[in-house]
C-alpha cells in the first residue's frame, strides 16, 4: 500500500489511535479531543484508527466503548473502521501485511537488523545491571554476518527486527508547544519494531500507518516526549515527511493531603463512563477537559459549546504545565449547563430520577423543575435532594429548634396543630392558596412567617434543607400526604 496523495491535497489530518482495553480515561478523551479541534479548527479531517496489535491487553467490548464515548461526547469521526475512508482499514490487526516489508526495507538499507537473542538471554540482560552501560539491549546482534544472519533465518531461529540507532550524536525536533528538544542518541535503545509474533511494536506500527494516512499532526501525551527522536529516525530513514508534533501537558489529581500527582482512581472517577454515570453531561465535561492544559487568547470566558471551541481553540493556547482535575470546578460547569438547559432537556435527564419517586407524575415535574433545576449540580443528586417524598426520615424533633426562623419544637406543636384544620379545609390545593393560608396562619399567631413555614416543612420533610420551601413541598407530596406527615409529627412532638 502506497499513499495516495490525491486522497489528502494537504488537508490538515488528526488521528485519535485507541488501544481497545477498558474504559475510555480522561486523558485519553482529551486527547482525542484536541486532535477534533485542530483539524476541525483547519477545516481538515479527523480520523479514527484501532490499535491493537498488543492481543495480550485486548478488553472484550472495548471496541464499543470507545465509539460510544466519541458519539456521546460529540466528536465524529471522518474516517475510521465502521465508516471506511480512502486509507482504511483503520484497525491494525487487518493491516498485518503492511508492516514486515516495511521492516524489512530498513534492514536492507541498514536502519535496522535481525536479533536472535532468546527471551532467556534478555531476561538475565535486564537483570543485570552491570552487564553493559547501553541503555537496554546490548546490541549483541547489530553486528552479526550476513551470513550468520541467513543460516539463521533458513533454520527457523525466531527473531525480533530492531531499529538500528545511531551511537553518537544527537537527535533534535520542534514541538508545537515544548518547542525545541534535544536528546542524546546514545540514550536510544535499540527497539523492537516487529516482534518474534510477528506483530508490530505499536511505536513501528504507529510509524507505518501515520505516513499512509497522511496524519499531518500527532497529539499525544508529552509522557511521548523522549519516544518522538525513534520516531524521527523512522521517518528520515524512510524518506517520509515528519508530521508537526503536538505533545500535551499532563493530567493530575489532587490528594487529600493537597499534593498532586498523576490522575489515577483513587482521585475519583476518572473514566468519561463513570462521569456519565454520576450524573455529569458529555457537554460539561467536553467543556471542561478543553480547558485542561489549553485556554483562549483574548477571551475570559470559560463556557463553550463544542461548535464555539472549533472556532476558538489554537495550539498556540496549550499549555507546558500539568493541568489539575478539579472534581468541584467540573461540578460547576455541569451545575450551568444544567441551568442553561431547555424545560424540556431537564426532564428528559432528570425522568429517570423522578420515576423512582412515588405517587409523583408528569403533572409534578413542572414544580420539579422549578425546585430542582436552580439547585442541583448534577441529576444524581435528585434521589438524595427528594428522598423525603418517598419516606418521612426518622427525624431528630429538635430540628424543630431553629433560632432564624424563631421556632422551637413547642412553638411548632401550636402552629402544626393550627395548621391541620386550615389547610383541610383549603378549596383549593395550589401555591397561592397554601402561601395564603399559612401567611394568615403567622398573621394570626403573631409570629413570624418563618415561624410557621420551618415547622410545616420539617413536619413533612424531616430534613433541615430541601429544594424549595414548605409551599412546594405540602404542593409536591399532595393535601393527604402531608396532613397525614403533620399529624404524625404532632404524635412525636407531644410524646
Amino acid at each position: 500500500m502506497t499513499i495516495n496523495e490525491s486522497f489528502f491535497d494537504q488537508v490538515v489530518r488528526t488521528r485519535f489511535a485507541p488501544s481497545p482495553t477498558g474504559m475510555m480515561h480522561i486523558g485519553n478523551l482529551r486527547t482525542a479531543l484536541y486532535e477534533y479541534l485542530i483539524a476541525k479548527s483547519a477545516g481538515g479531517k479527523f480520523i479514527l484508527r484501532i490499535e491493537d496489535t498488543d492481543r495480550g491487553r485486548l478488553v472484550e467490548g472495548a471496541v464499543d466503548v470507545i465509539y460510544r464515548t466519541l458519539r456521546t461526547a460529540g466528536l465524529t469521526h471522518d474516517e475510521g473502521p465502521d465508516i471506511g475512508g480512502p486509507s482504511g482499514p483503520y484497525v491494525q490487526s487487518q493491516r498485518m501485511s503492511l508492516y514486515l516489508p516495511y521492516a524489512q526495507q530498513l534492514v536492507r538499507e541498514g536502519h535496522a537488523y535481525y536479533c536472535f537473542c532468546s527471551k532467556e538471554r534478555l531476561e538475565s540482560l535486564r537483570s543485570d545491571s552491570d552487564a553493559s552501560d547501553v541503555i537496554g539491549y546490548d546490541r549483541k546482534c547489530r553486528t552479526l554476518s550476513d551470513k550468520t544472519v541467513s543460516e539463521n533465518l533458513h533454520a527457523g531461529v525466531p527473531f525480533v527486527i530492531r531499529q538500528k540507532m545511531p551511537l553518537s550524536g544527537f537527535t533534535v525536533f520542534e514541538d508545537r508547544v515544548f518547542g525545541k528538544i534535544t536528546v542524546p542518541n546514545k540514550e536510544l535503545e535499540d527497539q523492537v519494531l516487529i516482534k518474534a509474533d510477528g506483530f508490530p511494536t505499536y511505536n513501528f506500527a504507529n510509524i507505518v500507518d501515520d505516513h499512509l494516512m497522511g496524519i499531518t499532526h500527532v497529539v499525544r501525551g508529552s509522557e511521548y516526549l523522549s519516544s518522538t527522536p525513534k520516531y524521527n529516525l523512522l521517518y528520515e530513514a524512510f524518506g517520509w515527511d515528519i508530521p508537526c508534533y503536538v505533545h500535551l501537558p499532563l493530567i493530575q489529581g489532587r490528594n487529600p493531603d493537597g499534593t498532586v500527582g498523576k490522575l489515577s482512581k483513587r482521585h475519583g472517577a476518572t473514566g468519561f463512563d463513570d462521569l456519565i454515570a454520576e450524573g455529569y453531561l458529555p457537554e460539561a465535561i467536553i467543556n471542561y477537559i478543553a480547558l485542561l492544559g489549553w485556554c483562549p487568547k483574548d477571551d475570559t470566558r470559560e463556557l463553550f459549546t463544542l461548535n464555539e471551541l472549533i472556532d476558538t481553540f489554537s495550539i498556540d493556547g496549550i499549555s507546558k504545565s500539568p493541568a489539575t482535575f478539579d472534581y468541584d470546578k467540573l461540578e460547576w460547569f455541569n451545575a450551568e449547563y444544567i441551568r442553561k438547559m431547555s424545560d424540556e432537556d431537564f426532564i428528559v435527564h432528570a425522568k429517570p430520577y423522578f420515576e423512582e419517586l412515588q405517587d409523583i407524575g408528569p403533572e409534578s415535574y413542572p414544580l420539579m423543575i422549578e425546585m430542582l433545576k436552580p439547585r442541583i449540580t448534577k441529576f444524581g443528586q435528585i434521589p438524595e435532594k427528594l428522598s423525603y417524598v418517598n419516606d418521612l426520615p426518622d427525624y431528630d424533633p429538635e430540628l424543630f429548634d431553629h433560632k432564624k426562623s424563631k421556632s422551637s419544637a413547642e412553638s411548632a406543636k401550636t402552629v402544626l396543630d393550627h395548621s391541620v384544620p386550615i389547610l383541610q379545609n383549603l378549596s383549593q390545593w395550589t401555591a397561592e392558596a397554601i402561601l395564603t393560608a399559612l401567611t394568615d396562619l403567622a398573621e394570626g399567631l403573631d409570629v413570624k412567617k418563618s415561624a410557621v413555614m420551618w415547622p410545616v416543612r420539617i413536619a413533612v420533610t424531616g430534613m433541615p434543607v430541601t429544594p424549595g420551601g414548605a409551599v412546594e413541598a405540602l404542593l409536591l407530596l399532595g393535601r393527604d400526604r402531608s396532613l397525614y406527615r403533620i399529624t404524625k409529627s404532632l404524635q412525636r412532638l407531644n410524646s
